[in-house]
């Protein structure tokens, strides 16, 4: 594609950056939602009772927290999380979006650049979100379902870390975005791979690691909070 044909965007990570939440956040509304059989009390009790243990695994690696998070989602049936995932909207993910999330993405799209969320939160839960903040499309991560119910595995590729930067690289060639001229925002040190790859990256309600590098680089830093 020639040159003149290309086009610009914004890259956004969802979690901490546009919203307050996480994929923990959005376990334990589903978890606090089972009902029926005391097997599924069960199931239920014990997620609840590792919510905190997923927050220290996803500080310490994102990778192994991948591996090990989207397994508590095992036997769950895709129509079960379809069918509250509106509500999860309206009462877990609408109410966290940050103040300043609307006037950042409407400051984008004035100078033109195409709306783009890439995140570690699954499809289904999000779809809603996207629409209501206008965004043009969204890369996710996808549970595996066999006859209807999930197994606990993610289907490739997994947004995360270096992935994400590999997923924006080959979105850039497909569609004739110049990365040179496009933006990237996130809260966390493990997209940076993410925002080294455009040529105007932000942190945004930055963790102390990135904080830092945006400092050494001259990066802009926004908190939207």
């Amino acid at each position: 594609m020639n040159k003149s044909a290309q086009t610009t965007a914004s890259f956004y990570d969802l979690e901490g950056t546009l919203v307050s939440t996480n994929l923990v956040h959005t376990l334990g509304f589903y978890a606090q939602r089972q009902q029926g059989l005391l097997q599924t009390f069960k199931k239920s009790a014990m997620t609840l009772v590792k919510l905190p243990f997923f927050g220290i695994t996803d500080l310490y690696s994102r990778n192994v927290f991948n591996e090990v998070f989207f397994k508590s989602y095992k036997g769950e049936s895709a129509d079960r999380l379809r069918f509250f995932s509106e509500e999860l909207f309206e009462k877990v993910l609408k109410p966290a979006i940050f103040d300043g999330t609307f006037e950042m993405i409407k400051t984008s799209k004035k100078l033109g650049l195409r709306q783009i969320v890439i995140t570690g939160a699954l499809d289904f839960t999000i779809e809603r979100l996207m629409d209501h903040l206008g965004i043009d499309e969204f890369a996710a991560n996808r549970l595996e379902f066999v006859n209807g119910y999930a197994t606990g595995r993610l289907l490739p590729p997994v947004m995360a870390s270096a992935t994400k930067a590999i997923w924006i690289r080959e979105y850039a060639e497909r569609e004739g975005i110049n990365l040179s001229d496009s933006y990237a925002y996130s809260d966390s040190i493990s997209d940076l791979p993410m925002l080294s790859i455009v040529g105007h990256p932000a942190a945004v309600n930055p963790d102390f690691r990135l904080k830092q590098i945006a400092l050494q680089h001259d990066w802009a830093i926004l908190n939207l909070k």
